[in-house]
């Protein structure tokens, strides 16, 4: 009697989920999302391209995430990650207060340049809100406290002024944060066409601000 060839069933999203060795596939999907932000900008890609470049099912994403604006949520956390991982790094180089704000200025420019996919969905309206998103949330305001912090140091030693640091912080921020968006949407060309000559406008725009902070005579 000849034996009947049972047929493979297709991996079902379980499947496909238990199948990532040592839950890799979250992170690779992240980094799907990423390549394909660099190339279609972040309104550009759906859940189904970002499955086919991991090479996994076309269902095997929402086992990691609700929907397209939580995997959004996911690159943007990564991104805050990132940027306070150079924070990191600046705060234990730098012993100087000045010079270590400074430092954090000119490192939030260079991370812009070097990482235009996470800026764009870290401060775009891909993710309106935040709050839906706690991981993220907690992220963002991780940086946002080292910043806090970096100005209450210089306020300590009389580098700056008296007044709410965290006032002082959404200043900083935001002048710093246009700079790094001017640059990395190419609406600067004419001023920097290198990271040589974006550096050196990130010094100018940190001196500037030192200076507009400096403690009154």
């Amino acid at each position: 009697m000849p034996v009947k060839r049972r047929r493979r069933k297709k991996p079902s999203p379980r499947r496909a989920r238990s199948s990532a060795a040592g839950g890799s596939l979250r992170p690779t999907l992240i980094d799907a999302a990423v390549t394909l932000i660099a190339r279609k900008g972040p309104q550009g890609f759906s859940l189904r391209e970002v499955a086919r470049r991991a090479r996994v099912s076309e269902a095997a994403p929402y086992w990691h995430f609700a929907d397209r604006e939580a995997l959004l949520a996911a690159v943007a956390e990564r991104g805050f990650e990132e940027m306070a991982r150079g924070m990191m790094e600046i705060w234990s180089r730098e012993t100087e207060p000045e010079e270590r704000f400074r430092a954090l200025g000119i490192g939030y420019v260079r991370f812009a340049l070097a990482h235009p996919s996470y800026l764009r969905v870290m401060f775009g309206s891909e993710v309106p809100d935040k709050a839906e998103h706690p991981a993220l949330k907690a992220a963002g305001e991780r940086t946002f406290t080292l910043l806090i912090q970096a100005i209450a140091e210089c306020q300590a030693v009389g580098q700056v002024r008296a007044g709410d640091p965290e006032v002082l912080a959404v200043a900083a921020w935001s002048i710093v944060h246009g700079l790094a968006a001017l640059l990395v949407d190419g609406k600067l060309k004419s001023h920097a066409t290198t990271s040589a000559e974006a550096e050196r406008l990130a010094h100018t725009i940190t001196d500037c601000f030192m200076l507009g902070v400096a403690p009154r005579a």
